[in-house]
């Protein structure tokens, strides 16, 4: 008869003793380099050497208990106004990268309304939640969530709003601003702006760039058209602005690249080529800007670095650190669907 064969003992997880043995450190100083609160208290290269001593031993912090701890459940909240545009997935990315390396989770809400008020998506923000990060709302959208009494990192909104615990923006204008240089460098003089129906400070700080720079120069003059924030809706809003009577618009300024798609669309049904009859921007610098053709002139913005950047403010606001200030700047990409207004255009 044979014996059942013995069970192995299960394997012993590491613990912060241990990496303070294998680092040559105190127990102490291995929480201060793991909850990332070393900097002026320990040197860096006694931090490396504790991260090092973790990763060797593939030790992982008890999160649970340094929860109950800390008072902390190691969890933010991102705000968006929708999940479709891809603007605020990749703000996503970078605000759960940052939070991964300091062992804190992220969980992305779309609010109800759009841009309008925000709803509390917890029975308790207050017992849920470490802090909120809201990208391009308004910050009075968010009273529900900020009555919980939570730290607020606003992203990409309005300076002027006041009970912000810290805030990253992207310069917005400085990007609109490109946008008119090059294509007034280019020749042009007649210009829509095809704007977005959105009533919020990030396409309300476009607008004004746009107008005082094409404004400052001689013989220029610009229509805004609004229009809702998809393809359709911008096909019809440049149809409209190029079929009125006048001059014809020879370049079209949109404030995305999702109207842009659009006014693309419009062109091509009213039998006008881009660039060689109109020239289109966007903004943003979406997948989009590439599938289409031409291929969109449009503005870059960083949006995982603005993520990232949001998370690190919170971060920093938990642990009592000034967050880190300016900022992050934006850059124009230049392709085929601009290009200096022909001679019939100039004309008509």
């Amino acid at each position: 008869m044979t014996s059942a064969p013995q069970s192995q003992p299960a394997p012993t997880r590491p613990t912060s003793r241990d990496v303070a043995r294998a680092a040559g450190v105190s127990q102490a100083t291995v929480s201060l380099v793991l909850g990332d609160k070393w900097r002026g208290r320990v040197s860096e290269a006694t931090a490396e050497r504790v991260r090092h001593a973790a990763h060797e031993l593939g030790y992982q912090p008890n999160l649970a208990a340094r929860s109950l701890r800390l008072g902390r459940t190691r969890t933010a909240l991102l705000v968006v106004p929708a999940l479709t545009n891809e603007f605020f997935a990749r703000v996503y990315t970078g605000a759960a990268a940052v939070a991964a390396e300091h062992g804190f989770g992220v969980v992305l809400y779309p609010s109800p309304e759009g841009t309008g008020p925000a709803r509390d998506p917890f029975a308790s923000a207050r017992a849920s939640l470490d802090g909120v990060i809201a990208s391009s709302m308004a910050a009075g959208a968010l009273d529900v969530l900020r009555g919980a009494g939570l730290p607020l990192v606003m992203l990409d909104s309005d300076p002027a709003d006041t009970g912000v615990a810290a805030r990253v923006n992207l310069d917005i204008a400085d990007g609109m601003r490109q946008v008119a240089e090059h294509l007034l460098a280019l020749g042009h003089r007649r210009f829509v702006h095809l704007a977005s129906a959105v009533d919020t400070w990030t396409f309300a700080v476009r607008a004004r760039a746009l107008h005082d720079t094409l404004g400052a120069v001689p013989g220029t003059s610009v229509r805004t058209v609004p229009a809702p924030l998809d393809v359709q809706a911008g096909r019809e809003g440049a149809e409209h602005a190029l079929g009125c009577s006048g001059p014809r618009p020879t370049a079209i300024v949109c404030d995305d690249d999702i109207l842009a798609a659009g006014a693309c669309k419009a062109a091509r049904r009213l039998g006008l080529r881009v660039p060689d009859d109109l020239s289109v921007t966007g903004f943003d610098d979406l997948a989009l800007a590439t599938a289409v053709e031409p291929e969109l002139t449009t503005v870059q913005l960083p949006a995982e670095q603005v993520g990232e950047r949001g998370m690190a403010a919170l971060l920093a606001v938990l642990d009592g650190r000034p967050a880190e200030p300016g900022s992050l700047p934006v850059h124009l990409v230049a392709r085929g669907s601009s290009a200096p207004p022909s001679a019939d255009g100039l004309r008509s």
